[in-house]
């Protein structure tokens, strides 16, 4: 399908897609597979997750195909800020990534659709339609086995999204002032989310934060 044509316009309105992916050679091929389709049209290329967000920004596509795995600021952590600034767009991860554990944690994340890089050419364009009509695309063999796998564990104590946001970062050593500014909060929220991660998790120093995020694994592998 695709969008709806103007009125003033016979022809169909392209789908205006993203892509990020911090290899030229991989966009290159991207762009030529989706451009093959006459309604879709590539609008803006990234290199790192920071450079996606300043595209989504700037150019408020319909679709962004977003790799996993790219230099600096974790892709899974951008997703929810560029959804907080432009929450029409459609995030479709394009990853070699094929643990059922980063798949779900990018829907958890907000993103639509997780294709496997290998099967792009037959997926890719599939996942977009479906992405940008609501719909949400998982690679069937990654859905089979989410299925079947157990539910991740809960939080540790009771910890909210938002409480496990800020205390991973401060264990990654960023300050309130830059935790405020990276998930656009003021510094006063931060630290009050702060104080409430320091009294349910009965830690108090930053060593004893970063401490209690390695062991209970919430920065590591969750960051990439």
């Amino acid at each position: 399908m695709t969008r709806p044509s103007d009125p003033s316009d016979e022809r169909p309105v392209p789908l205006r897609v993203a892509l990020a992916d911090d290899h030229e050679v991989v966009r290159r091929g991207l762009r030529l597979v989706l451009e093959s389709e006459s309604d879709i049209r590539v609008v803006a290329e990234a290199g790192s997750a920071e450079a996606a967000r300043r595209a989504v920004l700037g150019h408020k596509p319909d679709v962004l195909v977003l790799d996993l795995n790219m230099p600096g600021e974790s892709s899974l952590d951008a997703i929810p800020r560029m959804l907080a600034e432009s929450p029409a767009t459609a995030v479709v991860v394009l990853t070699m990534q094929d643990d059922p554990a980063f798949a779900r944690a990018a829907l958890l994340a907000g993103a639509r659709g997780y294709v496997l890089k290998d099967a792009a050419s037959n997926e890719l364009v599939r996942a977009l339609r479906v992405c940008v009509e609501g719909g949400t695309y998982l690679h069937p063999s990654l859905g089979a086995r989410i299925a079947a796998a157990p539910e991740p564990a809960g939080p540790p104590d009771d910890l909210s999204p938002r409480e496990l946001e800020v205390l991973r970062m401060v264990a990654l050593g960023h300050t309130n002032t830059e935790i405020a500014e990276l998930l656009f909060l003021s510094v006063r929220t931060v630290e009050s989310h702060r104080a409430s991660v320091q009294q349910k998790a009965g830690r108090s120093t930053r060593a004893e934060l970063v401490a209690y995020a390695l062991e209970h694994e919430l920065i590591g592998a969750a960051a990439r």
